[in-house]
């Protein structure tokens, strides 16, 4: 039976009631919390929070968790629904961690992605996201309406299995991909011992740090402030200020100085293209050749980027904060500049290809996901009266 007709029959044989989000759930208080310089690459129990992963970290703590049950979950700041049928521990504040009285959480689950409108701007969403309007089908029969509720579930969760599993295949391409470029990159970077000259990047280069932002943000300003996510995720996320506290210029070198246990943004580097576009924050280090002559910017750019002379330095245990004497401490090869821009033009070519699997393979996982969210929709698209207004919770 096709999804349309499927609805078509459901309408038909029975009502629906809208609730709010806050009339069909209570809240759940978790009886412990962890702060993110707790968080661990493994452990004993997952940790969720409000961002955007699934599972944010794992810890082997003395603990108590959130006890086994079915919970949704909702990001107060980030919005970020999700679905948790396990055992966890609450790792932010501002996490809402959200029990169904009566109806299938999963159900609620789907239902609550599908009906909230997500707001702009970082400030506290619960106060409204309460006020979503649930479909609660055939209302007048409490047994009919969780069967109901579980088919939509059940079709929902087959067409989502189908996505993951195509999510992890093509996940798997790219990590594929990354690797071959990662050994690469290796290759043209490492030199034999005798091979070539080394000085320090104090030598040769000169180095600033950034300053605080946090005053300074603001909507859509004149100036990109590079922070560690900006650089992360390779500009994918940026904050604007209209105040150039820390004035960057092309061809200047900025690496991240802060990260977390096990992270990946520590000495990850991003390279200026533009002046007058960019201004530094604290914990970014900027980096500029003091000959450019002698040492070509782009090759010192490919050369830092997470280099194991600063990776190093983390613990796996506790938030690495890189210093300046750390920084200007690396050894830097000492090769002629035509032979640097040699090594630099193939590293930009194995760059190009990356990021085209990098950008093309996301945007098949998206497409998958607004599949989902197409039926999810198509699933949950109950009439609702014209006159309708939200009551209070």
């Amino acid at each position: 039976m096709s999804t349309a007709n499927f609805m078509g029959k459901l309408l038909d044989s029975f009502g629906v009631e809208w609730k709010t989000l806050g009339t069909v759930i209570k809240t759940v208080t978790a009886p412990s919390k962890l702060k993110s310089q707790a968080y661990r690459a493994t452990g004993r129990l997952p940790i969720i929070d409000q961002g955007i992963e699934f599972i944010a970290g794992y810890t082997d703590e003395e603990i108590t968790p959130v006890g086994a049950g079915e919970y949704v979950i909702f990001g107060d700041h980030s919005e970020h629904i999700k679905y948790v049928d396990f055992p966890f521990v609450q790792g932010a504040d501002g996490l809402k961690i959200l029990s169904p009285i009566l109806d299938n959480a999963k159900y609620i689950y789907h239902a609550f992605q599908n009906c909230y409108t997500k707001e702009l701007g970082y400030k506290r969403h619960w106060s409204t996201a309460q006020q979503t309007l649930i479909p609660i089908p055939c209302p007048e029969n409490p047994k009919k309406s969780l069967e109901i509720q579980a088919e939509i579930v059940r079709i929902l969760d087959a067409f989502t299995e189908l996505t993951t599993e195509l999510t992890t295949e093509l996940t798997t391409e790219l990590t594929t991909r990354k690797k071959q470029y990662n050994y690469y990159r290796d290759q043209l970077l490492s030199f034999e011992e005798g091979e070539v000259e080394w000085k320090t990047l104090g030598e040769v280069a000169n180095f600033s740090n950034g300053k605080g932002h946090e005053k300074d943000i603001v909507e859509g300003g004149k100036y990109i402030v590079v922070n560690s996510k900006f650089i992360s995720t390779d500009g994918k996320v940026s904050k604007y200020s209209d105040n150039q506290l820390c004035p960057l210029f092309v061809d200047d070198i900025l690496i991240v100085m802060s990260d977390l246990p096990n992270g990946k943004a520590l000495s990850k580097t991003f390279i200026v293209d533009k002046d007058e576009k960019y201004t530094l924050n604290q914990r970014i280090g900027a980096i500029s050749a003091k000959n450019k002559g002698a040492l070509l910017p782009k090759f010192l750019h490919y050369f830092l980027n997470r280099t194991p002379q600063l990776t190093k330095y983390d613990n796996g245990a506790d938030q690495t904060n890189l210093r300046k004497d750390q920084i200007l401490g690396i050894q830097i090869p000492t090769i002629p500049i035509e032979e640097q821009k040699r090594r630099v033009a193939i590293l930009e070519k194995f760059d190009a290809l990356t990021n085209s699997i990098t950008e093309g393979l996301p945007r098949e996982i998206e497409l998958r996901q607004k599949q989902y969210e197409y039926y999810r929709d198509l699933l949950l698209r109950f009439p609702k009266p014209e006159t309708m207004s939200t009551p209070n919770v």
